[in-house]
């Protein structure tokens, strides 16, 4: 079972066959929305839409656990999920496609199955799954697609953009800026499921003359929808269940 998490303006599960819809409670509550569940040449595929079909959870209210955890009781191996995010370099430039590799979490927030009973500390020295993301970057390149083929996102929890002080401080440590992606690369390697992100960048965040602003973001992802298309339709056939990626072990000596 593959998991591909929808960001802004990427609901779409028309790749898929034979789909169904299922409505899955976890115990940390309901995931974002309805799974869509299909095959896509002969693999099975998993849909969920980060904030719900029709936008309706913004990223401060997304129920994190629940979401991955409902990958992992289907039986996922590997999620690779797409968000809208801002840029913070100039040669980092909107239109672009980044395949994430490190991150900078600055929520307030916790974010672990493991605060109860038995403890892990996990290892995210390479918080994405570099086997994933070398297919991506090969696909991507085949198509023809502009990409970054590395990137720091920095993660804010939002819902408000930065200030310019902010976003001028962030650029010194980041590439990148967004509200979604590292609580669930966080659960995700907790789950020993192999996580990836095709970042698009929709803007220059608020450092530059332009402040940023929600329709542009939309506007921007719809634009870049059939890149990240093209390479899930690439991506997926590659996938293998029982390959031996280390994120599949990473609770191994992890608990305390």
């Amino acid at each position: 079972m593959i998991g591909i998490i929808g960001g802004t303006g990427v609901y779409d599960s028309s790749l898929l066959k034979k789909e169904e819809k299922l409505k899955l409670h976890t115990p940390y509550g309901s995931p974002s929305d309805l799974i869509t569940l299909g095959k896509y040449l002969g693999k099975k595929v998993a849909f969920l839409p980060r904030h719900g079909n029709n936008h309706t959870i913004p990223p401060h209210k997304i129920n994190w656990k629940a979401n991955i955890q409902a990958f992992k009781d289907l039986g996922a191996t590997k999620i690779i999920a797409t968000a809208a995010t801002g840029s913070l370099k100039e040669n980092y430039k909107p239109g672009e496609i980044v395949i994430v590799d490190q991150f900078i979490d600055l929520s307030k927030n916790v974010h672990t199955f493991y605060d109860e009973g038995q403890f892990y500390h996990v290892s995210l020295a390479d918080p994405f799954c570099r086997k994933t993301n070398s297919m991506i970057i090969e696909e991507g390149k085949k198509l023809g697609i502009e990409l970054k083929e590395k990137g720091t996102y920095i993660r804010i929890e939002g819902p408000q953009f930065s200030t310019r002080a902010a976003s001028n401080m962030y650029r010194q440590y980041a590439d990148i800026i967004g509200m979604t992606g590292v609580p669930e690369a966080i659960l995700a390697r907790e789950k020993e499921i192999c996580y990836s992100m095709i970042a698009t960048i929709t803007d220059y965040d608020v450092w530059a003359d332009k402040p940023v602003n929600a329709d542009e973001v939309v506007n921007r992802m719809k634009e870049n929808l059939s890149k990240t298309k093209e390479i899930l339709k690439k991506i997926i056939p590659r996938i293998e269940e029982n390959d031996s990626c280390s994120c599949k072990k990473a609770l191994e000596g992890a608990k305390i």
